[in-house]
């Protein structure tokens, strides 16, 4: 019986964990289709007595947050693929290769994640600025093409790959970005559809960055677009929420396409053979 309570007891902190997570972004759902002012009412009401897209004609008409949409779509599709492929090559070789200094190499990886993101803003900032890129795709895409976080998580988990079967494709002739393509890429899937979502999920919500290197309105990413929205109608409910629906789904998509391959990631390790 006392098992049976604690499992019970379990399942209703978990229940009461999710409702409190998912309640906001049903009534942010909700309120997107409300006429303007109903999602301010007292009492406030959950379900729109009349249910109106007119918020939505209005993001991609007459605000145009389509254009913003793209340019998110454009940014954090190419920082994530272009992420994912030179993070897995630069993790494996730091895994698998030996080289002179590559202790130091890993040391001084690791001693940069305690560095706040904020400190290589200047800089990189001004090295952008010398080579002509402020204000262009290439100065959101560029800086995070590769990470100190992703290339150290997809060392970890090189590690696990036999040294055995890496010489033993070399014996039979294939040439390093054989063996990377054949046999390392679909062994470390798993943790780099995890970090594909991260990246994702990251860039896509990253607003600091491009309000610091995109000066151009029409290379706005969503929640810089949002962010002037909010500015411009701030009594606006219904309209924000609409804007908040159309800034949360690509990201719920991804994870639903990607999240076999991300819990694969997550447990790697976590069962041993």
């Amino acid at each position: 019986m006392k098992r049976w309570l604690n499992v019970w007891a379990l399942y209703v902190l978990l229940l009461g964990g999710a409702a409190v997570a998912i309640i906001p972004l049903l009534w942010m759902v909700s309120a997107s289709f409300m006429p303007t002012g109903d999602a301010t009412t007292s009492p406030p009401q959950f379900f729109p007595r009349v249910v109106t897209l007119a918020h939505y004609r209005t993001l991609f008409t007459r605000l145009a947050v389509g254009q913003s949409l793209r340019n998110s779509i454009i940014i954090s599709v190419s920082v994530t693929v272009l992420s994912a492929l030179i993070n897995s090559m630069a993790g494996y070789a730091l895994a698998k290769f030996r080289f002179r200094h590559r202790q130091r190499v890993y040391r001084s990886l690791a001693a940069g994640l305690v560095l706040p993101v904020q400190v290589s803003m200047l800089p990189l900032f001004l090295l952008l600025k010398a080579m002509h890129l402020i204000n262009t795709y290439a100065a959101v895409i560029i800086p995070g093409m590769a990470s100190i976080f992703g290339i150290l998580l997809v060392h970890q988990y090189a590690l696990s790959i036999p040294d055995d079967l890496l010489d033993a494709a070399r014996i039979d002739g294939a040439s390093e970005w054989r063996i990377y393509r054949s046999i390392v890429l679909p062994v470390i899937t798993p943790i780099l559809a995890t970090l594909a979502i991260w990246t994702f999920l990251a860039t896509w919500n990253d607003f600091m960055w491009p309000l610091i290197a995109l000066s151009d309105a029409d290379r706005y990413t969503l929640p810089v677009a949002l962010a002037n929205l909010s500015g411009e109608h701030v009594q606006d409910t219904e309209l924000m929420m609409a804007g908040a629906v159309v800034t949360v789904v690509p990201v719920l998509l991804t994870f639903l396409v990607l999240q076999r391959y991300y819990i694969a990631g997550v447990m790697a390790g976590s069962v041993k053979d």
